[in-house]
């Protein structure tokens, strides 16, 4: 058995980042101390949300259904996949060729071998400098007109990565202020900069492998936990 506990697997595509577009197959890790109010996976952690049993299937097993996906490259993300050890399944998976990428708030240290690491920070656990620093590409989640300022402010100097994206939280995606704040800042710093958006969303591409539970969006809402 995989000392780690596994909420859902599914064969997808990759819907944001620099890897948009591209084959690949999702391992979900169960668990998440960080707990935004508008997590998008809440049934990683939310007591409503949380299901009844969680799995912990081998490592084998992982490689197995990854490889038959045929997918380009696996996504390990979570939850928060680095509050465990990831370096049994990283290195079963890079045995068996397969590119792992890694998609963090930067919490934690990072254990594992990755290929590709994508940073989205949280206000409520802020990122390791040394994860700043190692991240590939750096996703900022946009919730109202002042976050990209104040993210900027926060961890701007520690940045590395060639690649920032600006995603409107999805509850917000529709919000001109949030729209407007992202535009703006990129046509004025220009740079690493660049407008995000969770295309898997609008094709909902996730849903077409039974295996992937179905998305439970908090998006801030009392009626949901908050």
């Amino acid at each position: 058995m995989s000392a780690v506990p596994i909420y859902e697997t599914f064969h997808t595509w990759q819907g944001e980042g620099v890897h948009t577009g591209r084959a690949s197959f999702f391992i979900r890790t169960f668990g998440c101390p960080v707990q935004c109010p508008w997590c998008d996976s809440a049934g990683t952690w939310h007591p409503d949300w949380i299901p009844a049993t969680v799995d912990r299937p081998s490592i084998d097993h992982l490689v197995r259904l990854a490889l038959r996906s045929r997918a380009e490259f696996v996504v390990i993300t979570g939850g928060e996949p680095t509050i465990h050890d990831l370096r049994p399944l990283t290195s079963a998976l890079h045995q068996a060729s397969l590119p792992v990428h890694l998609e963090t708030a930067g919490a934690f240290p990072l254990r594992g071998d990755f290929a590709w690491v994508t940073l989205s920070p949280k206000w409520a656990k802020l990122p390791l400098v040394e994860n700043l620093e190692r991240a590939d590409e750096l996703k900022l989640i946009v919730e109202n007109a002042t976050s990209i300022t104040r993210w900027w402010d926060k961890i701007g100097s520690n940045v590395r990565a060639r690649h920032v994206w600006l995603h409107p939280e999805w509850s917000q995606r529709e919000n001109p202020a949030v729209l407007r704040s992202i535009s703006d800042w990129i046509k004025t710093h220009a740079g690493p900069f660049r407008a995000g958006y969770q295309l898997h969303r609008l094709y909902n591409v996730d849903s077409l492998d039974p295996r992937a539970r179905p998305s439970i969006p908090l998006g801030g809402n009392p009626a949901l936990g908050y």
